[in-house]
């Protein structure tokens, strides 16, 4: 007798045959890749089984790869390519920025305007460039941690916020040495307790207002009141990880839900397509790094102010993504997301989007989805088949079902998206569960 579990084994098996058929080069070059990289990769959120795509060009919001395929690309970088990979303005911004000289070694006049636009736009009293969210997220504690004068941090179970402080499982094992309480996200009164019992120890608590590797799930306006609430009751340095969620309002997240924390970590699409990070919030937090006082905290780093980030960012943030067309990419995405829920209801099909704006997620998985436990519910076989055929389609999401809508998603690009899921439901609805 055949199962479903046989059943949906089988397909996957199927799909993967197949990709592996369409794709010797990419298998070839994975083989030659893992030669000097391990498992033929340096970035893990790229990698999936058996091998990866391997892209040669990408335009507009399009990528092509060396086996002569080609995809709409809805990963967008993971939230950094919101400009599309060849718009123009930024390209003739960046060529301009060559010419003037790369990496001074000096302080130079640009820095001063980005950093007076990222200020103005995010609210923030001071800010310090890094070169990633990761290193802006470790700065940001490692203020909170020289402010407070207290040792540990709490996060929350399935965040993330950069490649040495991951929480899918908890603390990973690459993971800065920071003594770390964990909570689980979305539970008021579970966080509230723990944030009491230990509040003589933790110098910040950070988190995503938007979960993003973890489902994009939002916080609830009364998870976000209490952690508001009871840092600052307690001294708590209260950090947004908004690397992600700063394109979700003009003014970023915060302002949207009208929480304001002490610190704001941001990075990805404000560097215009260039490496960017950024910490700033509170003065007198950020103002321990005043190289002009006595015991100032050090933060160096070579490429922090380099000027092609700081060109490429300033002019993306206040010529292309200006608050109206924040607005409106996020008014595309939210009536995306009805839409193809909507049609997934239609079919009765034990699946859902999440998100906000434009982060987004697709979960084969029915039942409120509130915490990275509860999308973690969802099989992962199914997760996987449903990327294998929405890449047969010319569709690119990342395989956990993230994906980031770029400037340059139209019509034409979510018709294919919902139609290629329309397919998928109706050849796999037996298979859902």
């Amino acid at each position: 007798m055949t199962t479903q579990t046989d059943s949906i084994d089988y397909a996957l098996t199927e799909a993967i045959q197949h990709f592996v058929a369409r794709h010797p080069n990419a298998e070839a070059m994975q083989k030659r890749a893992a030669q000097v990289m391990p498992g033929g990769n340096t970035r893990s959120v790229l990698f999936t089984k058996p091998f990866p795509i391997r892209v040669e060009r990408a335009e507009g919001c399009m990528l092509h790869d060396i086996d002569g395929h080609s995809y709409v690309d809805l990963v967008g970088e993971f939230s950094a390519g919101i400009y599309g990979h060849s718009n123009p303005v930024i390209v003739a911004e960046v060529q301009r920025a060559m010419e003037q000289g790369l990496n001074m070694g000096a302080h130079h006049t640009r820095e001063v305007e980005f950093a007076e636009a990222v200020a103005g736009r995010f609210m923030l009293e001071r800010l310090r460039f890094t070169n990633s969210g990761t290193e802006a997220n470790m700065m940001a504690i490692a203020a909170a941690r020289a402010f407070t004068g207290r040792p540990a941090i709490m996060a929350m179970r399935g965040g993330y916020h950069g490649g040495t402080l991951s929480f899918a499982q908890g603390p990973a094992a690459v993971n800065a040495p920071f003594e770390c309480v964990m909570a689980h996200y979305n539970d008021v009164e579970g966080t509230c307790e723990l944030i009491k019992a230990n509040a003589g120890k933790l110098a910040a608590v950070i988190l995503e207002p938007v979960v993003g590797g973890g489902g994009c799930i939002p916080a609830t306006q009364e998870f976000l009141g209490m952690l508001r609430e009871e840092t600052q009751r307690r001294g708590i340095v209260l950090i947004f990880d908004e690397v992600m969620t700063s394109r979700l309002h003009p003014n970023g997240y915060a302002a949207r839900v009208s929480i304001s924390p002490d610190l704001k970590t941001l990075g990805k699409y404000i560097g215009g397509g260039m490496s960017f990070g950024c910490f700033g919030g509170r003065a007198d937090i950020i103002d321990l790094f005043d190289p002009s006082r006595a015991n100032a905290l050090a933060h160096a780093g070579t490429f922090n102010n380099n000027t092609l980030t700081m060109s490429a960012g300033l002019i993306g943030l206040t010529k292309i993504y200006t608050a109206d067309a924040c607005t409106a990419l996020n008014a595309r995405g939210e009536a995306l997301k009805a839409r193809i829920n909507a049609m997934i209801m239609s079919y009765q099909a034990p699946m859902q989007m999440t998100g906000i704006g434009s982060l987004l997620c697709l979960h084969p998985l029915s039942g409120k989805i509130a915490s990275p436990e509860d999308a973690a519910r969802a099989d992962v076989r199914l997760k996987r088949l449903l990327f294998f055929h929405l890449l047969e389609d010319g569709v690119y999401l990342a395989e956990r079902g993230y994906m980031a809508l770029s400037l340059l998603i139209g019509d034409a690009e979510e018709a294919m998206l919902e139609k290629s899921l329309m397919r998928f439901i109706e050849r796999y609805r037996a298979l859902l569960h």
